[in-house]
């Protein structure tokens, strides 16, 4: 099948990386002891803001093991020019999620949604920022300037959005969910803390890449997505014959089950 042309496909690095490629952190999830409680709360180590915030770019990730399965599937997600250095185990598992990608056909020209935009001034603040909103599926543009079609638009600094509030980015991400309004979020995730959704879309089609960061499978999730969607495509890396449940259509916007999601999904509907 072809693929579009922005979905790159991931590749082996066998030498040094090229000059100018910016290396990425290995994608997993740590599980940190929670402040205000004694429970233990995921933490996402994910790279698709910094995919988002410099396109174009060549990236490359050094992981082992199975982290190359996510490092394959999150470059691909977000349509970037990926190589990854592993071991022999992480070769293995790279090729098996190769033999996956390969399946998944032409997005067509789908654009990414955003509920809202950032302006990105380039600093380490408003990089963690970027960070936290991507990993609680808070969906942005990152922009120069404020686009007046958006609602809200982040700048860190500025009156609404002051660099004392940013050091803090949970605070934002809050911040930002409450002024969105949950109802208007173009995507909802239900039943996980560890799988960050990427959402694509154009006229009556999308597509809804998901990324699973831990070790093991999410089972009963739950997405939520804004637009009357009625058929749903289902591809579930190491799932075979996978199929969305209790599709749901309500007030403008289409709800589905998963019923186990391993690594990695891509989801297509259409109307």
């Amino acid at each position: 099948m072809k693929l579009a042309a922005f979905l790159l496909l991931p590749r082996l690095l066998t030498t040094e990386p090229p000059a100018g490629a910016v290396k990425l952190n290995p994608p997993h999830v740590n599980m940190r002891v929670n402040e205000a409680s004694a429970t233990r709360s995921p933490w996402i180590d994910a790279n698709g803001w910094q995919l988002m915030r410099t396109p174009g770019k060549q990236f490359y990730y050094k992981v082992t093991g199975d982290a190359a399965t996510l490092a394959a599937a999150e470059s691909f997600a977000y349509g970037s020019d990926a190589l990854i250095s592993t071991d022999a185990a992480g070769e293995k598992a790279f090729e098996k999620m190769m033999v996956f990608l390969r399946t998944v056909p032409e997005a067509k020209d789908l654009q990414p949604v955003a509920d809202f935009g950032v302006v990105d001034d380039g600093s380490d603040q408003t990089g963690e920022v970027l960070n936290l909103l991507t990993r609680q599926n808070l969906l942005f543009k990152i922009e120069k300037t404020e686009d007046k079609k958006f609602s809200v638009n982040v700048r860190v600094g500025s009156k609404e959005y002051p660099a004392e509030e940013a050091s803090n980015p949970g605070f934002v991400a809050h911040k930002v969910r409450s002024q969105i309004g949950d109802d208007r979020r173009s995507i909802r995730l239900y039943g996980s803390e560890v799988v960050v959704a990427r959402y694509v879309a154009k006229e009556a089609r999308a597509r809804v890449y998901l990324i699973n960061y831990s070790n093991r499978p999410v089972r009963g999730l739950r997405v939520r997505v804004r637009g009357a969607y009625s058929k749903g495509e289902a591809r579930l890396y190491n799932i075979a014959d996978a199929k969305l449940e209790d599709w749901v259509r309500d007030g403008g916007a289409t709800e589905f089950s998963i019923p186990e999601l391993s690594a990695f999904a891509v989801i297509d509907l259409s109307r």
